[in-house]
């Protein structure tokens, strides 16, 4: 495994970490076993870099983790995200009071006294501009509640709002081969401003796997499913706001361009590597399989012969119904 420089400070992280939305059960029916296997092998393949949400299986993830960095001895960093809980979710929301009872909650599931990264879950715009905001996090910094914290987004606006503030170490945001956008202007201004890249939807909900097909069913509690209209929740996190349709169309064309060593997940992944403003790619598992094929494209030989047709398949295809969207 390969790593990387995650903000200015001081952490160096596996360049494929887990999001572990997956193993809170909230795409299948992962059992407990299941869920700590992927955790073990993911630390045997080298990831050090662990994403979850307290609302990832209404904190089944987190806790997940939490049990598993007790039994560790080795270096890991787990950053979860809060916000998602408000109930209504108005901006009104966002206060220190209601935040810090989120954040207490997720300490008790990661069984620690200090979130080693703590993440805004998608904040809408007017939120992400307010400083009310960030004074509000710095102060769980002076609690030593949390080491650091950072914003995860739905667009580019909210992403570059979040760039303004100045101990915002690390922005997580959906960057893929069907989701581009974030190379024009924001990967940059992150780097400029030693600001950390948390690449997520990395596989588009498993459209980048290759494995997905017209006839795919999804379980009920599989937000590909209930999801599918963004009814839910932003479509964008849903196979990157893509119709599903186009999406195979798509996966298609890429299969044809594919090196006789390489899949498909290993092309989405060596691609978002490419950009070195990303600090780290977190593809989900929710078997062991799926970590050992998610931890191949670091080491595997460079493909940028194959970075105009993808870029071709991109602009033709999948630009116009996206681009602008996020």
């Amino acid at each position: 495994m390969k790593f990387r420089k995650f903000s200015n400070i001081g952490w160096r992280v596996s360049e494929i970490g887990l999001g572990c939305w997956g193993i809170g059960g909230a795409w299948d029916d992962v059992k407990e076993d299941q869920a700590k296997n992927v955790l073990k092998k993911s630390l045997e393949k080298g990831i050090n870099f662990f994403d979850t949400s307290d609302v990832y299986g209404d904190g089944r993830s987190e806790k997940f983790l939490g049990e598993f960095k007790a039994s560790t001895t080795e270096k890991i960093y787990i950053a979860t995200k809060v916000g998602q809980r408000l109930r209504p979710y108005l901006p009104e929301g966002y206060n220190l009071k209601t935040i810090e009872k989120f954040v207490d909650r997720s300490l008790k599931n990661l069984k620690t006294e200090n979130i080693d990264l703590l993440q805004l879950h998608c904040p809408p715009l007017e939120i992400c501009s307010k400083k009310e905001l960030y004074e509000m996090m710095d102060e769980l910094v002076k609690k030593g509640k949390i080491s650091h914290y950072g914003v995860s987004v739905f667009t580019i606006a909210e992403a570059m709002a979040a760039l303004k503030f100045p101990n915002v170490k690390s922005v997580q945001i959906v960057f893929n081969i069907f989701r581009q956008r974030p190379n024009e202007i924001f990967l940059k201004e992150a780097k400029r401003k030693n600001v950390a890249v948390i690449a997520r939807g990395s596989l588009a909900s498993g459209l980048l796997t290759g494995t997905i097909n017209e006839k795919t069913k999804f379980n009920t509690n599989d937000h590909r499913n209930y999801n599918s209209d963004g009814k839910s929740f932003d479509i964008g996190d849903t196979f990157s706001g893509l119709d599903l349709k186009k999406g195979l169309i798509a996966v298609k064309k890429l299969k044809r361009i594919l090196p006789k060593n390489y899949n498909l997940v290993d092309l989405a992944l060596k691609w978002i590597l490419k950009h070195d403003e990303v600090s780290v790619v977190i593809p989900g598992a929710t078997n062991e399989k799926q970590v050992d094929m998610n931890t191949k494209a670091p080491e595997l030989s460079e493909i940028s012969n194959l970075y105009p047709e993808i870029e071709n398949i991109y602009n033709n295809l999948i630009k116009p119904d996206v681009h602008h969207r996020w």
